[in-house]
């Protein structure tokens, strides 16, 4: 097989799913790991009561819910990952789920994801996911309005995390923010009432109102401020949520969204939109843009020292576009009122807008990074992997003597978007339990040494160069 060509098929000799159980033992595994929490965690009910461990390089801390007026109602979750190597964190990838059980829940794999990671590390920052234990019927507001006393709970949570990671720098480090749905009204509301803090936001199908709405009283609108308007932002609907699907649960998305442009964006705001053509509210392949416009926004924004200010972004290389539209056009080159189309930050950004605009395909040409610590224990192979910025994870091809053995992919087919390693929940974060890289080559004959070796693949079907295993410390070879 060549396994370092584009074709994405691999021979059926063996496919491999990722050392998943079967549904019963799943089940199983489920109700052991919730009794094996109840002693330390006896407040937390179900889903937010199993949720991967935390050790370094991941550390957690959780807060009761208070009964103190302004404070917060809820119980939370903050989940850290910290990149290995790093003396100092330069910033913090705030990973923030949506509204209700599922997608709050779904916040406790958030810090677990290794195309969020990838991101981070890049940027020697931290990816922190927060996991507000919401009841399902209870007012989302009470957390997703960072003025309810979530704010302030954050940055609790960065001081505990910082003394707990040894990183105190936490607590006053820049943030990029990404939300879905209720996060992007929680991420939207930390940059209007504290920009100086933010590098930039992704706001994927939610906002923050700047005017009131007499149907819904609750929602407290926001002030703008010129402070605000230099934090770049994009919104991220999809198209089946009143863009093109004029009715339904999510109709209303798009009118939201289309009024905080015209407000920001006519008063001069580094804000664009990047409708996603084929979804609603689910989050589909928009991490495929998320990543590399937060990427871009990043490399312009942060500081050089630790402590300075963010840096404000040029407009000199600005690309701009309408936002129903497919087609970006330079600034420059631009004819008409540029507060009225969409803000994007350079080239690279307005071609990966264009693609993602037309069918979320955004091309990547570079393979991933290949494994490392390939490790063979008797006929079990365990690896580490890193993932590619631009595309992340499918899966791993394991080789066995130069020839195809089995690939290792996630449990099942993603309906959200591209498949991933890790699979995706409707608020892009991975599936529980969390894949493990491993394999058991149960057909290797006894008393033949075979030589293995793991290849990563992308999901745009690159590949790694294969990295050989070793015997492993302590192990059977």
């Amino acid at each position: 097989m060549d396994y370092n060509s584009t074709e994405c098929s691999i021979p059926p000799v063996q496919t491999y799913r990722s050392l998943m159980p079967s549904p019963r033992l799943c089940l199983l595994l489920v109700v052991f790991s919730a009794l094996a929490v109840v002693d330390r965690t006896s407040a937390q009910e179900r889903p937010y009561d199993v949720f991967p461990e935390a050790k370094p390089p991941y550390f957690r801390v959780r807060y009761k819910p208070s009964t103190e007026p302004g404070e917060l109602i809820f119980a939370v979750n903050y989940t850290v990952w910290i990149p290995q190597g790093v003396e100092t964190l330069r910033g913090i990838v705030v990973h923030q789920h949506g509204c209700g059980e599922g997608s709050c829940s779904s916040g406790l794999t958030g810090a677990y994801d290794l195309h969020w990671q990838a991101l981070a590390k890049k940027h020697n920052c931290a990816l922190l996911s927060p996991s507000y234990e919401q009841p399902e019927k209870a007012e989302c507001q009470m957390w997703c309005d960072p003025r309810n006393g979530s704010a302030a709970a954050f940055d609790r949570s960065l001081v505990d995390l910082g003394k707990l990671s040894g990183h105190p720098e936490l607590a006053s480090v820049p943030l990029a923010l990404w939300g879905h749905s209720g996060g992007g009204h929680w991420c939207g509301g930390l940059v209007l009432t504290q920009p100086e803090r933010v590098a930039a936001a992704w706001l994927r199908s939610g906002v923050p109102l700047l005017v009131a709405n007499p149907d819904r009283p609750a929602i407290k609108p926001y002030t703008l401020s010129r402070a605000a308007l230099r934090v770049p932002i994009m919104c991220n609907p999809g198209t089946k949520e009143g863009v093109t699907v004029k009715d339904g649960r999510f109709a209303k998305v798009w009118p939201a969204n289309l009024a905080f442009f015209e407000k920001v964006r006519g008063s001069g705001g580094l804000l664009g939109i990047a409708i996603d053509p084929l979804t609603a509210h689910e989050c589909g392949n928009s991490r495929y843009l998320a990543i590399p416009w937060l990427d871009q926004c990043l490399s312009l924004r942060l500081p050089d020292q630790p402590g300075q200010a963010l840096r404000e972004i040029s407009l000199e290389g600005a690309w701009l576009a309408e936002p129903t539209g497919a087609t970006a056009t330079r600034a420059a080159k631009f004819e008409g009122d540029p507060l009225k189309v969409g803000w994007l930050p350079n080239e690279a950004i307005a071609e990966a807008w264009m693609q993602f605009r037309k069918d979320t395909n955004v091309v990547d040409a570079t393979p991933p990074p290949a494994p490392s610590r390939v490790e063979l224990d008797g006929h079990r192979l365990r690896w580490f992997a890193e993932a590619d910025v631009e595309s992340g994870i499918q899966k791993f091809i394991v080789l066995r003597d130069g020839k195809f053995l089995a690939e290792v992919a996630g449990s099942g087919r993603n309906r959200f978007g591209r498949d991933l390693f890790q699979n995706l929940q409707y608020s892009d974060t991975p599936a529980q339990p969390l894949a493990k890289m491993e394999f058991v080559d149960e057909a290797a004959e006894q008393a033949v040494d075979h030589g293995y070796s793991v290849v990563t693949v992308n999901t745009v079907c690159l590949k790694s160069i294969p990295t050989s295993a070793v015997p492993a410390a302590g192990g059977n070879d």
